[in-house]
């Protein structure tokens, strides 16, 4: 039977899964708010100082969120042999840097950066995308990933569940085992 875990890790493959997945939602869907339903008003139509702020934390969140992004994207690929999408998941369960921390690591590193565009941009509109965001993974996590994450890899999961919470950062890292 073939399994898309069988071929090698390409960057197709990845480069497939990021553009349908964080690149319409944070690269085609903002950019869609910002063109037809409002503009951009960087620094939040704050003069002076007060737009240099906006713009400079929006800029710092969009850095922070697009680097742990990465850095998930590329545990995946090292160490879980997969990419993002639910349709060619990891084979292994990565339990490694910001994962042993918190279990959605990638999920809060895409908040993150949507929540910078919306600083950066002005706009209240990518941030109520960036709350419909959240609130849509929160709801996939409890009704399809979490269930099939414990289908795929057992008491493996569920020791890292019992120890790691979902969207809050642990203080000390998790060891497995």
């Amino acid at each position: 039977m073939f399994r898309l875990e069988s071929l090698p890790m390409s960057g197709w493959r990845q480069a497939r899964a990021i553009a349908v997945l964080p690149g319409n939602v944070t690269v085609v869907v903002p950019a869609a708010i910002l063109l037809f339903v409002e503009g951009p008003a960087i620094g939040w139509g704050l003069g002076g100082v007060g737009a240099v702020a906006g713009a400079l934390l929006g800029l710092v969140l969009i850095a922070a969120g697009f680097s742990v992004w990465l850095w998930t994207v590329l545990l995946f690929r090292r160490i879980g042999r997969g990419t993002l999408a639910p349709w060619d998941p990891t084979c292994h369960l990565v339990v490694e840097g910001p994962y042993r921390h918190m279990r959605n690591p990638m999920i809060s590193a895409v908040a993150t950066l949507l929540l910078g565009e919306a600083v950066f941009f002005g706009s209240p509109w990518i941030l109520a995308w960036a709350a419909l965001f959240v609130a849509v993974n929160h709801v996939f996590f409890l009704l399809a990933e979490e269930p099939g994450l414990e289908q795929r890899f057992g008491e493996e999961y569920r020791a890292y569940k019992r120890a790691v919470p979902r969207w809050l950062r642990r203080r000390d890292p998790w060891q497995p085992g």
